[in-house]
C-alpha cells in the first residue's frame, strides 16, 4: 500500500514471508517449552524443529480455501512435517500465535525507528553547535519578536527528538508482550507458567492478562507515540518550509543541480520534501484513530481490529522509519543562508529590540504604562516610515532626559540579547562543551 516509501529493512520486516518465518519461530518455541514440560513428546518437538517450514504461495492456495490464515499456516507446515505435525500448535488459540508474533514484528521494527531517532538526534545536535552563534530573528504568530539564533532553533528540536526517544522507548517496551492463554485468557489447556517460559524463549514479557488477545490499549498507545514522532517531524518540515519561502529565505532544503522544480516555472526550489514529510504525518496521525478505534472489541474479542492493524501498524512503522530518514538528510544537506537572516533582522530597523528599550526606561523611573506608550509610539513610526527605532529614542528628550544614552544604546546591543544561548546549550546538550572548546583553543 505505501510500497513507494518503503525502505529495504522496514520492508522485510513487515513482508509476508517474514510475517510468517516469525509465526513459526513463535509455534516452534512453545512445542520446544511444552515438549520440556513432557506435555509434548521430545522426538515430536525434534522434528517439528528440523523440519517445519512452508512455501508462501501454498499458504495462500489453502487460505483460498479455508479463509483463515492460520489454519492455511498450520496446514501448509503439517504438509512438510509430516506425522509428527499433529503436535504442532498443540494447547494454542489463534492469537497466541498471532498477537505474539506481532510483538516480535513490532519489536524488530521498532529498533529500526529507534535508531532512526538516534541518528536524527546526532544530526540536530551537529548542526545546532555549528549554527549556536548564528543570529536570526525569532518570530511569533509568524511576526517579528526578538532575536535567536539558528542553533537555538535547531537546539529546541534536538530536546523535542530527545523527548520522543523516551516515549518511544516506553511504548517500545509496552508492546514487548505475548500471550499463550487460551481462547478466552482462562489458560484453559496451558499455564501461566508454561506463558511465560514460552515468552522468555522468544525474548518477550507475557501479558500479566489477556482476554483472546493482548489488549488493544498498548497498541493505541504505540500508535499515538508514532504520530508524536510525526508530528515533530510535521514541525520541524513546517518551519523549514516557511524559512524557504522567497520573501525569507533564511534556509532551503537541498536542491541539486539536475533538480527540477516546476513543469512550467524554470526558476522554481519547491521544498518537495518538507511537504511530502507534512503531508505524510497526516497519515501516521489519522492511523491513530483507527487504533483508538481498536481497544473496545465485543466480550473477550472479535475481529474488527485485525483488518485494521495489517494496515495500520506496517503503514505507520514504515512511513515513521521513511519520514524519519528523510528528515535527517533534511537537516544534514540543507542551505542554511546567515547574511539573509543578518539582513531579516536588521530589516524593521530595531523593532525587535523593544522589549528591553521598555525595561530600560521602567529601570529609570517611567511606569509600566508610560514606558510601553512611549515604545510603542516610536515603534510603530519607525515601521510605517521604515526609520530606524533607536535614531527616534536618541530625539526624544522625554526619554533622553531620564535614561543614560549608553543605556539606550546597550538595549540595542544584540549580544546581550543571546547572552544566556551558551547557557541553554549546556542545558540541553547535558554536557560543557563550551568548556571543552574553550580548553582546545587555549592549548593551541
Amino acid at each position: 500500500m505505501i510500497s513507494r516509501y518503503t525502505r529495504p529493512g522496514m520492508g522485510k520486516i513487515w513482508s509476508d514471508e517474514n510475517r510468517f518465518r516469525t509465526w513459526l519461530a513463535v509455534e516452534v518455541a512453545a512445542t520446544e517449552t511444552l515438549a520440556d514440560a513432557g506435555l509434548v513428546p521430545k522426538a515430536a518437538a525434534k522434528v517439528i524443529k528440523q523440519r517445519a517450514d512452508f512455501k508462501l504461495n501454498r499458504i495462500h492456495e489453502i487460505e483460498a480455501e479455508v479463509r483463515h490464515d492460520v489454519i492455511a499456516f498450520t496446514t501448509a507446515v503439517a504438509e512438510i512435517v509430516g506425522p509428527q505435525a499433529r503436535w504442532f500448535h498443540y494447547g494454542l488459540t489463534s492469537n497466541d500465535v498471532v498477537d505474539t508474533a506481532q510483538a516480535l514484528l513490532i519489536k524488530e521494527s521498532s529498533a529500526v525507528i529507534a535508531g532512526d531517532l538516534s541518528a536524527l538526534a546526532k544530526v540536530l545536535e551537529r548542526r545546532a553547535w555549528e549554527f549556536k552563534d548564528t543570529p536570526m530573528v525569532g518570530r511569533t504568530h509568524g511576526v517579528h519578536a526578538e532575536p535567536i539564533t539558528f542553533g537555538f532553533k535547531l537546539a529546541n528540536w534536538y530536546a523535542e527528538v530527545q523527548r520522543n526517544i523516551v516515549r518511544f522507548e516506553r511504548a517500545a517496551e509496552d508492546m514487548r508482550v505475548g500471550k499463550f492463554s487460551g481462547a478466552v485468557g482462562t489458560f484453559a489447556h496451558l499455564s501461566p507458567e508454561l506463558e511465560e517460559k514460552i515468552c522468555k524463549r522468544l525474548g518477550l514479557n507475557a501479558a500479566p492478562i489477556s482476554s483472546q488477545v493482548i489488549q488493544r490499549d498498548r497498541h493505541a498507545y504505540y500508535m499515538a507515540t508514532l504520530a508524536v514522532i510525526a508530528c515533530t517531524l510535521d514541525k520541524i518540515a513546517t518551519e523549514i518550509r516557511h524559512l524557504q519561502r522567497t520573501e525569507v529565505r533564511e534556509a532551503e532544503e537541498y536542491f541539486s543541480e539536475k533538480q527540477k522544480g516546476s513543469s512550467a516555472m524554470p526558476h522554481k526550489r519547491n521544498p518537495v520534501t518538507c511537504e511530502q514529510i507534512s503531508g505524510l504525518a497526516r497519515v501516521v496521525r489519522s492511523n491513530v484513530q483507527a487504533a483508538f478505534e481498536n481497544v473496545a472489541l465485543w466480550h473477550e474479542r472479535d475481529i474488527s481490529h485485525s483488518s485494521v492493524e495489517r494496515v495500520i501498524v506496517p503503514d505507520s512503522t514504515t512511513l515513521v522509519d521513511y519520514m524519519l530518514h528523510k528528515t535527517t538528510n533534511l537537516i544534514e544537506t540543507m542551505f542554511v543562508y546567515p547574511e539573509r537572516m543578518k539582513l531579516n533582522l536588521e530589516s524593521t530597523g530595531g523593532l525587535v529590540f523593544s522589549g528591553q528599550l521598555l525595561l530600560d526606561l521602567v529601570e529609570n523611573g517611567f511606569s509600566r504604562e508610560d514606558a510601553y506608550r512611549l515604545v510603542q509610539s516610536h515603534a510603530m513610526k519607525a515601521w510605517k516610515e521604515g526609520l530606524k527605532l533607536r535614531d527616534l529614542v536618541l530625539k526624544d528628550t522625554e526619554i533622553t532626559n531620564r535614561v543614560p544614552q549608553s543605556q539606550i544604546e546597550r538595549a540595542f546591543d544584540l549580544k546581550r540579547q543571546l547572552k544566556n544561548i551558551d547557557k541553554i546549550f549546556v542545558r540541553v546538550f547535558k554536557k560543557n562543551r563550551l568548556k571543552k572548546r574553550s580548553t582546545a583553543k587555549q592549548q593551541a
